[in-house]
């Protein structure tokens, strides 16, 4: 204790901080004046000097480091898609293991149409008691699907053209489609085809517009065909009426 007060709060207070509370005026006390004689004879006065805390050593400042303007990301480019490295051979297994295949007319929407695979060349028939198709153009695409999955497999650029009774190819490709049609009706049907039906040889050329690897973004997806065919009451006749936990349900 010095004059009634804690050294530390003393040391404090000299130092700038004052922890204590209520020290009353003239607190501290300043240290004596000594005098001090020079060699010529005449008196000074000094003070002497509170020591001051000592600042801690700064370190050499670093040099600022100028950061280069940020370039914006490119967006990544995406692949090109792949074509099937073998298009014929994926060609001729779906031609011959499945027998529906959709041809895409331009202009018009794809035609779904069971056909006979011969040779490389896809036989349709269309006519009077047979699948409905409009006259096929000469260039147009064609969609074979996968027997596994039902979906589309493989679509290809092909070239139509009308099959006649004179053409070299004609017993063969008639052949063919006899004995892929089903339920065909009593009579010479091969006959009946010449006489009404037309025979269409669908003959793949070029590479392949889609297949494995390389199918494009559309679900493929198309609005129903424009039809008169209409359904006048939903719920068929029952005997008695319908239950009453089935009424206004169509189940």
């Amino acid at each position: 204790m010095v004059g009634g007060y804690p050294a530390v709060c003393q040391v404090a207070t000299i130092a700038g901080r004052r922890p204590c509370p209520s020290l009353p005026d003239g607190w501290p006390p300043q240290p004596p004046e000594r005098q001090r004689t020079s060699l010529n004879g005449v008196t000074e006065q000094t003070t002497p000097t509170v020591p001051t805390e000592p600042t801690e050593p700064t370190g050499p400042t670093e040099p600022s480091v100028q950061t280069e303007p940020t370039v914006p990301p490119v967006p990544p480019v995406p692949p090109e898609p792949t074509k099937p490295s073998n298009p014929g051979a994926l060609l001729a297994e779906a031609g011959k293991k499945s027998g529906l295949l959709w041809i895409d007319i331009p202009g018009d929407r794809a035609w779904p149409a069971w056909h006979a695979w011969l040779d490389g060349t896809a036989y349709v028939v269309t006519g009077p008691g047979e699948q409905h198709l409009p006259a096929l153009p000469a260039d147009l695409a064609v969609t074979f699907k996968s027997k596994d999955t039902g979906g589309r497999l493989v679509t290809v650029p092909a070239h139509a053209s009308v099959l006649t009774p004179d053409d070299e190819s004609w017993e063969a490709a008639t052949a063919a489609l006899k004995a892929s049609r089903l339920n065909s009706p009593a009579g010479d049907t091969v006959a009946r085809w010449a006489a009404e039906a037309t025979v269409y040889a669908l003959i793949p050329s070029g590479d392949a517009l889609e297949g494995p690897g390389s199918y494009s973004d559309g679900s493929g997806a198309a609005q129903p065909v424009p039809t008169t065919a209409t359904t006048a009451n939903w719920h068929p006749w029952h005997l008695k009426g319908r239950p009453k936990w089935r009424r206004g349900t169509r189940r």
